[in-house]
């Protein structure tokens, strides 16, 4: 090859060593994209139609994907069912302030309260306590799923352990932190979770406040009336 034809053939080489390659594996960015996008078309559908009326192929569709790259990432319904309840749970978990509380016992718990109740009244979380209310008869792996990964036994054992250590104080009449922990769980959610489902009113940002303060106020003074008898 002759000086002149190499030094035209340099630019071309270099032009096209320039050009990136087309296919290939996509980036860890873009598969984490991809995976974020099925999960929020599934989040949807999952939460509007139900877990039996939503199919893989309605999945795919809503996420601008073919079937194959669906089953790349997730290996059958079941298993997207659970990347759906692990994001709407992660979303439940108590954030920094909360693990660190600390002071009077009963503005703990009021403050701790109206947390679970934030938590528990958001969008998806009742829309998810509805689809398994809707569908655990004809899905029974459905409750399983969301216990397993849910945060109902963490929030538990946090209540339990702030019982537990005022019992020891000297300052709760309890036998058993781990069921008071129950009761009080239950109590704080039941009513208002019931009335976000739609029987009954929703209760408003100031009744959930008072909602808070006065079930706090009931359990402990059940919980503390083994104390005064005794002094």
């Amino acid at each position: 090859m002759t000086r002149s034809a190499r030094s035209r053939s340099a630019p071309r080489a270099r032009i096209a060593k320039a050009v990136p390659r087309r296919g290939g594996r996509p980036s860890r960015k873009q598969a984490e994209q991809l995976g974020e996008r099925i999960v929020d078309a599934a989040t949807y559908l999952f939460l509007s139609q139900g877990y039996g009326a939503t199919s893989i192929e309605a999945v795919a569709q809503r996420a601008r994907i073919s079937k194959r790259t669906f089953y790349h990432r997730f290996d059958d319904k079941p298993a997207l069912f659970v990347a759906v309840v692990h994001r709407i749970i992660d979303r439940l978990r108590s954030p920094a302030d909360v693990e660190r509380l600390v002071g009077d016992l009963e503005e703990v718990l009021q403050r701790l309260a109206r947390f679970i109740l934030r938590a528990a009244l958001m969008p998806e979380a009742v829309a998810l306590y509805r689809v398994l209310v809707a569908e655990s008869a004809r899905f029974p792996k459905l409750a399983a799923v969301v216990t397993e990964h849910g945060v109902t036994d963490e929030a538990i054992r946090f209540i339990a352990g702030i019982l537990d250590r005022e019992i020891r104080a000297g300052n709760l009449a309890l036998d058993n932190p781990t069921l008071a922990a129950q009761h009080l769980l239950y109590m704080i959610i039941a009513l208002p979770q019931r009335r976000a489902m739609g029987f009954g009113a929703p209760m408003t940002s100031a009744e959930l406040d008072a909602w808070a303060r006065d079930v706090v106020k009931l359990f402990l003074n059940g919980a503390r009336g083994g104390v005064r008898a005794r002094h």
